[in-house]
């Protein structure tokens, strides 16, 4: 029996990623469904046209992203969709604060979960190394053949273990491997986080005052290459109630530092602003219990805090009288690319007072090299290459390479 392949969107463009895996039955299984990254804010992003709603299909959600969940409510209700764990919790947040909360129920794996059936599918989850938390890549079984999707994944983030213990025992005889190609073409900065790790503490002692730091509240990797900076640095990393949410929903178990006893060098900010979204979401319990962990902006005027900084919380800070100085530093921690983009160019317009403006960022991506090392070592029989703008430039090295136009169909035999 064959299998049929459709990209129906990722070929030529990072993001808005769809991909569907169709059995000889009629059993269909849709590797991720994503909002484009250039789809307006506050507008409804559209499916791909060639994706059939109008037959089953069971829906695996690699990871956090919005590019790769983000019109999940546009399936048909029918439609079981699964995702691991904390990924669900993760995914949830956006929608509640925006008070447009997720009408989907996942079904949920975890890192422990194993192989489990799909109708004639078999998947296993495989835990990897991503800038967002519970990142799998998913391996598809049918028929005698074998899928394995990448999803979004780098080699150089806290958990790159992971990355590297699949690729010094990969599956076995793979047939298609679905990668991703991010980087290729890109000059963006590809350093560990413990070499972030190190910067953030040069900047850090060279700062008088406060550092104010923008950066993204999912990326759990960054906040804790943060912490633990400002720790080693006798600094206070000072939070956002967003951030603490998401640090509270998936701490559980682990050994990430989140607002509570055992990480007093951890504080939350409660500005006015947060406070009233989460009030409004009835979630006073949840504010009551940072609270104990946390501080009123007023607190910030002074001292040696670092402090998390995005355009919504400006007004908060400026009420209470903080006010970016000289003795100050200010770092963008997020691709350069949205440092051009208003809501994120107000932080840096903002923070002009400052003695120094920082770029000090990884890419929670793949470098070209290990993208190529991964596909060397797994040794696929073909390639499909998505979420990359690159690959028509740069796909040597990748073996057999086989390139897709969006909703085209490839037959795995």
């Amino acid at each position: 029996m064959n299998l049929t392949l459709t990209v129906h969107r990722g070929t030529h463009q990072i993001g808005g990623t769809c991909i569907e895996i169709e059995h000889a039955s009629g059993e269909r299984l849709i590797l991720d469904a994503g909002r484009q990254l250039d789809a307006p804010q506050g507008a409804d992003d559209v499916l791909p046209a060639s994706l059939d709603l109008s037959r089953p299909a069971t829906v695996l959600i690699s990871h956090p992203h919005q590019d790769h969940w983000g019109v999940i409510d546009q399936l048909p209700e029918s439609w079981p969709i699964w995702t691991g764990s904390r990924s669900a919790q993760l995914i949830a947040i956006p929608g509640e604060l925006l008070r447009r909360p997720l009408t989907r129920t996942f079904m949920t794996w975890d890192s422990r979960s194993g192989r489990f059936a799909v109708g004639p599918f078999a998947v296993t989850p495989i835990l990897t190394d991503h800038s967002a938390f519970d990142a799998y890549m998913l391996l598809i079984e049918a028929d005698g053949k074998r899928i394995l999707y990448t999803g979004d994944f780098r080699r150089h983030g806290r958990k790159s273990v992971l990355v590297d213990r699949i690729m010094a025992k990969p599956p076995a005889g793979i047939d298609v491997l679905i990668i991703e190609g991010t980087n290729l073409g890109a000059d963006k900065p590809v350093k560990s986080e413990g070499q972030l790790e190190e910067d953030f503490v040069d900047l850090f002692n060279r700062t008088k005052g406060r550092v104010f730091v923008s950066w993204s509240g999912q990326n759990i990797d960054r906040t804790v290459t943060l912490y633990r900076a400002a720790k080693r640095t006798q600094r206070t990393l000072v939070i956002d109630l967003y951030t603490a949410d998401v640090l509270d929903r998936v701490s559980e178990g682990t050994e990430l530092p989140h607002p509570g006893e055992r990480f007093p060098d951890l504080k939350v900010v409660i500005t006015k602003g947060l406070r009233s979204a989460y009030g409004r979401l009835g979630r006073e319990d949840f504010i009551g219990r940072m609270a104990k962990f946390g501080t009123a902006a007023r607190n910030l005027v002074g001292g040696r805090p670092v402090i998390m900084l995005r355009r919504a919380l400006i007004p908060d800070y400026e009420s209470a009288g903080v006010v970016p100085n000289a003795d100050d530093a200010y770092n963008f921690s997020m691709w350069d690319g949205y440092r051009s983009e208003p809501y994120h160019s107000a932080s840096l317009e903002w923070c002009r007072a400052c003695g120094e403006a920082a770029f000090i960022h990884t890419s929670g991506h793949a470098s070209p090299a290990d993208l190529r090392a991964f596909t060397n070592a797994l040794q696929p029989k073909t390639v499909i290459p998505v979420h990359g703008q690159g690959w028509d430039e740069h796909s040597e090295g990748f073996g057999n390479l086989k390139r897709l136009c969006d909703g085209e169909q490839y037959v795995i035999s």
